[in-house]
């Protein structure tokens, strides 16, 4: 294409298709864990409401509760209602940020970890100077003992007891229990990130941000499972290399109020939704990008 976006809002009803897709996990996940529907209408009204009072509000002027009401179809005594009660919001649980901290720290290289951010199996106690996992937890909080996160994480097996003592990190990065509290608050901070910045290009509310896929459609369950495995080595790598970088440059940072998040999804299905088109042909098969 040739010359410049157009800068508008797409038109509601060409919304309708998009927006039908990318909720309908989000509605199988709400019906699945007993959400109903007048419990998410209630949680969209009060949404509605704050988001109109707080991101449409006008240049020197009092955002007042007709406006809000002409801007979400909410009826005015509802929006008066409603009004400053703010949406819900997620705080980060104590143990997940400091699992997260700690375990990022072992894994932005020396001198718990090599030059390529694989960590080294540490002592729990070492000499002064020395890398260990007591000083590991140290250089992060002085917060939590050192051998309360050791028992918290063997009990979880993210870590093991390997020879001589040394502590074995397990995993690569710090994977939540399956629908747990840190679980969750990493599903709304992840794909509120994602949705955001996608959003954000729809309305192209400054420079693009890199939002991308590849995807394939049409191929065996061999071949999509092979890319799977081959797509999580590449995205680790990736998510080592930035760990690395954003942890050294952190060192000379005078710190503010800007923050940074890189994600990666990867995702494969073997069965073709009903909205769907049906796949091309194998001999007309080619790759994709976004």
């Amino acid at each position: 294409m040739s010359g410049e976006p157009d800068a508008s809002p797409p038109d509601a009803s060409r919304l309708r298709t998009p927006l039908a897709r990318l909720l309908r996990p989000l509605v199988r996940l709400m019906i699945r864990s007993g959400v109903t529907f007048p419990a998410i209408c209630n949680l969209l009204r009060e949404l509605y409401v704050n988001v109109a009072e707080n991101d449409f509000a006008l240049a020197r002027k009092e955002q007042t509760d007709s406006r809000v009401s002409l801007l979400t179809g909410i009826h005015r005594k509802e929006v008066s209602r409603l009004r400053g009660a703010g949406a819900p919001l997620n705080a980060v649980p104590v143990a997940l940020s400091q699992t997260s901290r700690i375990m990022a720290r072992w894994l932005a290289g020396p001198p718990f970890g090599d030059a390529s951010g694989q960590p080294i199996d540490l002592p729990r106690i070492a000499d002064k100077g020395k890398p260990s996992f007591e000083s590991l937890v140290a250089s992060v909080t002085r917060d939590v003992r050192p051998r309360a996160v050791l028992d918290d994480w063997l009990d979880r097996k993210l870590v093991a007891i390997g020879p001589d003592d040394a502590i074995v990190l397990l995993r690569a990065g710090h994977v939540p229990q399956a629908g747990s509290d840190q679980q969750l608050y990493y599903f709304g901070r992840n794909i509120h990130d994602h949705m955001a910045a996608a959003v954000a290009n729809v309305l192209d509310e400054g420079p693009p941000f890199l939002e991308r896929a590849v995807h394939y459609d049409g191929l065996s369950g061999d071949l999509a499972r092979h890319l799977e495995r081959r797509s999580r080595e590449v995205a680790l790598a990736a998510l080592q290399t930035l760990n690395i970088e954003a942890h050294a440059a952190c060192a000379t940072d005078p710190g503010g109020t800007a923050r940074w998040n890189f994600g990666l999804y990867v995702m494969i299905e073997d069965k073709t939704p009903s909205p769907e088109p049906t796949p091309p042909p194998a001999a007309s098969r080619r790759e994709q990008r976004r």
